[in-house]
């Protein structure tokens, strides 16, 4: 079982069953091979090919993942997360919680699991219309503005839409926790 994080708006998405494919950037490690000798010597393969065949992708189909996201556990006994909404003050508590940022979420707070389905390897502008639906969005420009506010602004010129990287297509489904853990049928 592996970890991957997303942000809160994202989260929400899988929540409501708005989001099932998420695009994570190909590691600059990964590009060596688009400039390696083989390459040069077999120019009529192409980049995506190499790169599917080559490159180790973060996760493979049939892998469980668990969600990292925005949360609290040092509230009555519980954990509670961001994307849920809503107000301590006004159910009744003295104070909000101080949240704690997904990439120190341990796996025992996580109520989200995913199962991969599939894994392929495309430029970030080849995305189509319905698949920027699929990444939890409403609407093109939604995507757009999305996906770069996950880049950090020294790296936009790098990873932001306008670079146009190679990113890892992940296509997953949401299970349940006890299928995640081994346990038996999804709710």
């Amino acid at each position: 079982m592996k970890p991957i994080l997303f942000n809160t708006e994202m989260v929400r998405a899988i929540l409501d069953d708005r989001k099932s494919v998420t695009r994570r950037v190909v590691k600059p490690g990964h590009l060596r091979v688009l400039d390696s000798q083989y390459h040069k010597e077999h120019p009529e393969v192409p980049d995506k090919t190499l790169l599917e065949k080559l490159c180790l992708p973060p996760y493979q189909p049939g892998d469980t993942l668990w969600v990292r996201e925005t949360w609290n556990g040092d509230w009555c006994d519980h954990y509670i997360y961001k994307a849920d909404g809503g107000s301590a003050k006004a159910a009744g508590y003295a104070a909000e919680p101080k949240w704690r940022p997904s990439i120190h979420m341990p796996r025992e707070a996580a109520r989200l699991f995913l199962r991969v389905k599939e894994v392929s390897v495309e430029k970030l502008r080849e995305i189509s219309a319905l698949s920027a639906m699929d990444e939890g969005v409403t609407d093109w420009n939604d995507f757009v503005r999305l996906w770069n506010t996950t880049i950090k602004s020294a790296d936009l010129p790098l990873y932001g839409w306008d670079a146009n990287p190679w990113v890892w297509v992940i296509e997953f489904e949401r299970i349940s926790k006890d299928k995640a853990l081994g346990g038996g049928m999804d709710d």
